[in-house]
């Protein structure tokens, strides 16, 4: 292995995770002039969007869904590009820069030595000066409590791990969140079963003239403003209220996307709601978000009790050879997404760059 502890020239930074977040800081480490790795779990590129629904798609179009240094290619007749298409674009964005990319190495515990880093792997150790983190939330999906629920002998799935609407056809189905996998998924589940969607509130539906450019231009706003200490009278709407493209616009119209507030309790059979009706269900589709994929790091003692990891300005405050990318809001803003990630990872890898200077 390249960056093995017994290497006499140990890495300036290691970054463990290959998804959006790990190459485009890759693209800024490399383009830095620093010597660098990228470690990914994944057999392949892609990151979380190889295991998206078959369906799924972008919010922005591809001009607006790229990464560092190389536009997503348009395709004709595609407004919105697809799960298929950010994969496509993803690979070759390796390929096209040749970032040294080992896959799969999974990091098991990350710990601090004098003067450095090392990383635990299930494929050795890796040494380096600096450490970022960018290994997302898909592998650690969030499926609230709910009284009962292991006694349900029904089928529970997440949108982690969500395909299509083939194996619901003809059941009776719950949708359980209100954000835009929950609208995405309940729009495709909807036509081919008998589907319920349940929100905590009524769900909030952008203009249907809005998607991720103009999302991300008010999160850019506010950002800016924060940053100068100003207040911004941004309009109503953010990154995790739902964007009507066309699939979600069609059962919007024929009114499969009412929604139902949260049922009371599981049983063997179904779900029982507030108003005492019980109701029998085959399965139950959890569209209920993600936590940061932090296990690595719990041997640092960096992970705080939300979950978290305590940072300023990407950079853990507990342990300042740490640096986290893309886990959302909190290491950036928009930083989650394939359109605002570029901004933080150019910030952060000149941060580091300054951090790695001689004292």
């Amino acid at each position: 292995m390249s960056s093995a502890g017994t290497n006499a020239t140990p890495l300036d930074v290691l970054v463990i995770g290959g998804g959006q977040a790990g190459l485009a800081t890759a693209y800024y480490l490399r383009r830095a002039g620093l010597k660098y790795q990228v470690l990914d779990a994944a057999a392949g590129p892609g990151g979380a969007w190889s295991h998206g629904w078959e369906s799924l798609r972008l919010f922005s179009p591809s001009s607006w869904s790229s990464l560092p240094g190389w536009p997503m290619p348009t395709k004709p007749g595609v407004d919105y590009p697809t799960r298929d298409d950010v994969v496509e674009y993803l690979t070759a964005y390796e390929r096209r820069y040749q970032f040294p990319i080992e896959r799969p190495v999974t990091a098991l515990a990350v710990n601090a030595l004098e003067g450095g880093m090392e990383v635990v792997t299930d494929r050795g150790l890796h040494r380096a000066k600096m450490i970022v983190s960018a290994t997302g939330t898909w592998s650690h999906p969030f499926i609230p409590e709910y009284p009962g629920r292991s006694d349900f002998v029904g089928l529970q799935m997440h949108s982690a791990h969500y395909e299509s609407p083939k194996r619901f056809a003809g059941k009776r189905v719950i949708v359980v969140g209100g954000g835009n996998s929950g609208a995405q998924i309940m729009a495709e589940i909807s036509l081919v079963a008998d589907a319920t969607w349940v929100t905590v509130a009524e769900p909030l539906f952008l203009p249907d003239d809005v998607d991720g450019r103009v999302l991300f231009q008010r999160a850019t706003d506010r950002w800016k403003a924060q940053r100068e200490g100003r207040a911004v009278d941004a309009p109503i709407g953010g990154l995790g209220d739902i964007v009507a493209i066309p699939s979600v616009r069609a059962a919007r119209a024929r009114g499969a996307l009412n929604s139902r507030r949260p049922f009371e309790a599981f049983s063997a059979q179904g779900v029982r709601w507030s108003d005492g009706e019980y109701e029998q269900i085959d399965a139950v589709i959890w569209c209920t978000g993600f936590r940061p994929a932090l296990d690595h790091l719990l041997s640092l003692g960096v992970v705080e009790a939300d979950g978290r990891v305590a940072v300023e300005n990407n950079r853990s405050i507990r342990q300042p050879r740490l640096w986290l990318m893309g886990y959302g809001d909190w290491t950036g803003a928009a930083s989650a997404t394939i359109v605002g990630v570029t901004r933080t990872a150019r910030e952060m890898v000149g941060q580091i760059q300054q951090a790695l200077q001689p004292v």
